[in-house]
């Protein structure tokens, strides 16, 4: 599996293409819509649905127009299922940049465990903290694991929004994400990757 890091939207989110063979699926696309289309026209690539890792606007930007162009779905852990049609809930309204939304809700929900979307196999990891449906998708084979808001290198998921938890977000690092194996690359939300063992031992947060 291939995966290609593009930061779009107005804070920089990472949105990640997982690509195996000419399909991809398309996590947290938070902007550049035509950016994307462009890519996935160059490549000859076929996107099979929109994976959210929660539903804060920067992580939807693109959603509404990614989604109409292919006919794909979206799907969003069932806590934050109203966030994407909603500016207030998902904070765009908040940080005061224009209201950012999808016109309809994901089509279906991340809950934890085990996870096919056509021909990508994954398990779902409840982490909330940073919001309250944040997911971790662990792609155990590849040693991939994409965090979200949840665990950055050297930090963690900011807990001062609406409905952040940090106790919760603490212990949901140390037990499902830090107990993968150390050789795990992690990448989040925001910034660089790194892997579960350079946080074991580095992250300020973690010790």
């Amino acid at each position: 599996m291939n995966i290609k890091v593009f930061e779009l939207g107005i804070l920089g989110t990472n949105c990640y293409i997982l690509e195996q063979g000419q399909k991809a699926l398309i996590i947290d696309p938070g902007g550049g819509h035509d950016l994307l289309i462009d890519y996935f026209t160059e490549q000859s690539i076929t996107p099979v649905a929109i994976v959210l890792t929660h539903a804060h606007f920067d992580h939807i930007g693109a959603v509404e127009n990614i989604r109409n162009q292919y006919n794909i779905p979206v799907y969003i852990h069932p806590v934050e299922k109203d966030w994407l049609t909603d500016p207030d809930q998902n904070g765009s309204t908040l940080f005061g940049v224009g209201k950012i939304y999808s016109s309809k809700p994901a089509e279906y929900h991340l809950d934890e465990g085990p996870k096919s979307i056509d021909d990508f196999t994954f398990e779902v990891l409840h982490t909330p903290g940073h919001s309250p449906g944040s997911v971790s998708l662990s792609f155990k084979e590849d040693h991939i694991l994409i965090a979200g808001d949840t665990l950055f290198q050297g930090s963690i998921g900011r807990t001062d929004l609406p409905f952040g938890n940090h106790d919760q977000l603490i212990e949901n690092i140390q037990n499902k994400i830090l107990t993968l194996p150390e050789v795990t690359m992690v990448y989040p939300g925001h910034g660089p990757s790194t892997t579960v063992r350079r946080e074991k031992k580095y992250n300020p947060f973690l010790q």
